[in-house]
This record gives structure tokens, C-alpha cells and sequence, in this order.
């Protein structure tokens, strides 16, 4: 007995906690956003159709976008999704407008790992489909979402660009958080940020999922969702997330 004696008043060994990881935390915070907006939260397929991940956003059998050193194929017709916009049209040809969704999910890339790119990352894309949707409404929407994420000084500007999905489309910019938009290292001197690419769902998209242009518009946005972590937690290196240091992690 008095070998198994047992000391009670020895401090006990507390078990430790985890929690969420900066990711998780950004996509949380990112949903609320949305979700305060009106928005439904819905998830796809990580092992998509060339049909859904290609042809049907406007992208053609010849398109550089389809070439295997951008694209994990499984075989001709199947493959790893590069975007969630599958997401949209899979959406777009069950329901009928108005539709009001934002999709998370995990997207693959053929690229190299370094410290801005990874195989296999994350992207929240959103899709809007009602009557006599503008442009106007594509902008209040993310210049509210940019002000909920970054602050409500946050000002926005929007680039023109190219997407075959979209048309018009735009690359949009935040004013930088870090400086105001005075201009520091972290906006590499600029004062503005880039966070995602947006623009208003091209009519031959629409038409392919079921719903008639003439009648319905609508507007779509991709955002990258490493890249707003990376941002609001001002982390320089994409591999930190992935490597699961508990040094790292317990800082959030």
C-alpha cells in the first residue's frame, strides 16, 4: 500500500486544447460576412467533370487553362477542380433565380510549392442571378464585404480584365490596412492590395446552365481565401499554414 501511495496534491497534467487554424478562422469570418448579406453557403465536388470546371464557364476544348501542366486531370473527362465556379453551375441548373450563394471548397493547381503557391489551397467564390442585376450592385457588394474584413476606412477600386466566365470583368483592389494607402511593404509601396477577380456572368454562361440572359443577369466574384489570411494576419510564407508547428499555430 504504501507503494501505490498516490500524492493528491501534485499538480495534475492539463490537457491541452486546440483550436481553429488562421485559414478556418478567415473562411468563418468571411461566411458571416456573406451570410449577413443574405447569402447561402454551399459546397460541390472536389472531383469534377471537365464539363462543369470547363466548357460550361465559356472555357473551350483548346483553351491554355485545360493544358495538363495547369490542370490535375484524371482522365479526359474527369479531373481535380481548379476553381469552385462548378459550384455555380451546378447550382444555377437545379435552381431557378433568384440565386444568392458564395462556395468555399479545396481547388488543385499543377503548380510548384513556394512561399505564394501551393498544389492544393482554397478559394470562396460567389454568384448572384435575379432581375436587372448591375454592375452597381457587384460593386456595393464587395466594397461592403472589403469594409466587414478590413476595416470600415477601406476604400476599393476595380481594374479591367479578362475572364471567359465573366464579361464585363475586373480584378478588385483594397486601399492597404497596414499604411492607410500611404504606401509601406506590405502593399510594396502602392497603397492598394489585390484580393480578388469579379465581373458579371456572361450571358453564354447563363444560357448553358438553363437560364434565359434576356431576361436574368447576374455577377460572380473568386476569392482567394489563403491570400486573405495571409493578408489580415500578416503571414509572408503560404507553407506556414500547411505545416502544422504548433510554435506557429498557437499564435492565433
Amino acid at each position: 500500500m504504501a507503494s501505490e501511495a498516490i500524492d493528491v496534491t501534485m499538480p495534475a497534467k492539463l490537457p491541452r486544447t486546440g483550436h481553429r487554424p488562421p485559414n478556418t478562422i478567415a473562411l468563418e469570418e468571411l461566411e458571416r460576412v456573406f451570410i449577413g448579406m443574405g447569402y447561402e453557403v454551399v459546397e460541390g465536388p472536389e472531383v469534377e467533370y471537365d464539363y462543369y470546371n470547363f466548357e460550361a464557364l465559356n472555357i473551350p476544348a483548346n483553351h491554355p487553362a485545360k493544358d495538363e501542366q495547369d490542370t490535375f486531370y484524371i482522365n479526359d473527362k474527369i479531373l481535380l477542380r481548379t476553381q469552385t465556379s462548378p459550384v455555380q453551375v451546378r447550382i444555377m441548373e437545379k435552381k431557378k433565380p433568384p440565386i444568392r450563394i458564395v462556395a468555399p471548397g479545396r481547388v488543385y493547381r499543377s503548380d510548384d510549392v513556394d512561399a505564394t503557391h501551393s498544389p492544393c489551397f482554397h478559394q470562396v467564390e460567389g454568384l448572384v442571378v435575379d432581375k436587372n442585376i448591375t454592375f452597381a450592385d457587384l460593386k456595393g457588394t464587395l466594397a461592403q464585404f472589403a469594409r466587414e474584413l478590413f476595416g470600415q476606412d477601406t476604400k476599393v477600386k476595380f481594374r479591367p480584365h479578362h475572364f471567359p466566365f465573366t464579361e464585363p470583368s475586373a480584378e478588385m483592389d483594397v486601399s492597404c490596412f497596414k499604411c492607410g494607402g500611404k504606401g509601406c511593404r506590405m502593399c510594396k509601396g502602392s497603397g492598394w492590395i489585390e484580393i480578388l477577380g469579379c465581373g458579371m456572368v456572361h450571358p453564354k454562361v447563363l444560357r448553358m446552365s438553363g437560364i434565359d440572359p434576356e431576361e436574368y443577369s447576374g455577377f460572380a466574384f473568386g476569392i482567394g481565401l489563403e491570400r486573405i489570411t495571409l493578408l489580415k494576419y500578416e503571414i509572408d510564407d503560404m507553407r506556414l499554414l500547411y505545416e502544422n508547428d504548433e510554435r506557429f499555430l498557437k499564435q492565433f
